[in-house]
C-alpha cells in the first residue's frame, strides 16, 4: 500500500507550459528536471544545467506566467497581504502584541488593528492601553489577517473584520505552510460539526460550530465562558486532527475538499486512535488521493 501511495503522489508529471492553478501541483526533488529552457524564466528554488531549469531544493512547483519557483517543503512561511493566519500571543508590549506566525520573525498586531469591545471605531486611549492584557494575553490564539508586511519582512495583521478574533474550545494543529492550498476561503463549516480556520502560515485551528450565530462581535472581546463541548464535538475534532497527520506525512495538499474526503475515508477505522498507525494514515492518504482524482476527471 505504501509504495502505491508514494508512487500515485510523486509520479505525476506536470509539464509547466500547459500548468494552471487548478491542477494538482507537483513535487520535485534536488537536481530533478523541471523543464527545457524554452521560453521560461527560472525563480527561486531553481538553477541552470544543460539548458534544463532544474530543482535546487525539494518541494512543489508553482509558475507564474513565465516564471518558475520551486517552494520548499520544509520552510518558514513567507506571509503575502491578504493572507488568513493562525497565531499565539508571545507578548504584550506598548500598543501591540507580538504574534508567533510560523514565520521568520515575530508578527505584529497593532492596539489601532483591532476591534474593541462593543466594535467601536475611536482613537486608541492611554486607558485601552492599559486594558490590553484584557483583551488579549500571553499564550492566547487568534485568526488574523495580513494587513501589510514591513521591509525586514516581519507581518503586520489586523482583526478588525468581525469573522477574526481571539479563538477559544478548540485544537490547533501545524503544518508546512507549502501544504496549504490558497484559496478564496479559509474558514470552513462541516457537516459533521466541526468548523476549521486552515490558515496560510500552516496552522490550522479545529473547534465545534459555535451554538449561536449572532451579529455580536466576535473578536478579542469574545466572552470566556463558552459552552461545553461535548463528547462527540470532541471524537470528531480529535479524528480530524488525525486525518491532517495522515495527508501531512503523505505531503498532500490541504484545503476543505481533501480534509473532508479524509473524514469521510476515516471511517474505515472505528476507534479514532487506529488512525495514528502508519499503515492506516498511508491508507487514509491513498484513498483520499484516488477521491481526488475522480473528482477532478468529472
Amino acid at each position: 500500500m505504501s509504495g502505491h501511495v508514494s508512487i500515485k503522489l510523486a509520479s505525476e508529471r506536470v509539464n509547466p507550459s500547459v500548468a494552471s492553478n487548478n491542477e494538482i501541483p507537483r513535487f520535485f526533488t534536488p537536481g530533478e528536471v523541471i523543464c527545457g529552457l524554452g521560453d521560461f524564466m527560472r525563480g527561486h528554488g531553481t538553477y541552470l544545467e544543460d539548458n534544463n531549469i532544474k530543482s535546487s531544493v525539494a518541494g512543489v512547483m508553482q509558475k507564474v506566467n513565465k516564471l518558475i519557483c520551486i517552494h520548499p517543503l520544509k520552510s518558514r512561511y513567507v506571509g503575502e497581504i491578504g493572507d488568513v493566519v493562525v497565531g499565539r500571543v508571545i507578548e504584550v508590549q506598548q500598543k501591540r502584541w507580538k504574534v508567533e506566525t510560523n514565520s521568520r520573525l515575530d508578527s505584529v498586531l497593532q492596539l489601532s488593528s483591532v476591534n474593541l469591545p462593543g466594535g467601536e471605531l475611536r482613537r486608541r486611549s492611554a486607558e485601552d492601553e492599559q486594558m490590553m492584557r484584557q483583551l488579549l494575553k500571553e499564550g492566547d490564539l487568534i485568526s488574523a489577517e495580513v494587513q501589510s508586511i514591513y521591509s525586514d519582512g516581519s507581518l503586520s495583521l489586523h482583526t478588525r473584520s468581525l469573522k477574526y478574533g481571539k479563538l477559544q474550545q478548540g485544537v490547533m494543529v501545524k503544518v508546512f505552510p507549502s501544504l496549504i492550498r490558497r484559496r478564496k476561503n479559509h474558514f470552513h463549516v462541516f457537516s459533521f460539526g466541526i468548523s476549521m480556520i486552515i490558515g496560510n502560515n500552516g496552522f490550522i485551528w479545529i473547534s465545534p460550530i459555535p451554538r449561536e450565530l449572532t451579529n455580536e462581535v466576535r473578536n478579542v472581546n469574545a466572552d470566556t465562558s463558552s459552552p461545553e463541548v461535548s463528547k462527540h464535538e470532541r471524537k470528531a475534532i480529535a479524528r480530524m486532527k488525525n486525518c491532517i497527520a495522515a495527508l501531512a506525512s503523505s505531503k498532500m495538499m490541504l484545503d476543505d475538499n481533501s480534509l473532508r474526503y479524509a473524514y469521510e475515508e476515516s471511517f474505515k477505522y472505528l476507534n479514532v486512535k487506529d488512525l495514528l498507525d502508519p499503515e492506516a494514515m498511508l491508507d487514509v492518504a491513498f484513498l483520499t488521493q484516488h477521491r481526488i482524482n475522480d473528482y477532478d476527471e468529472d
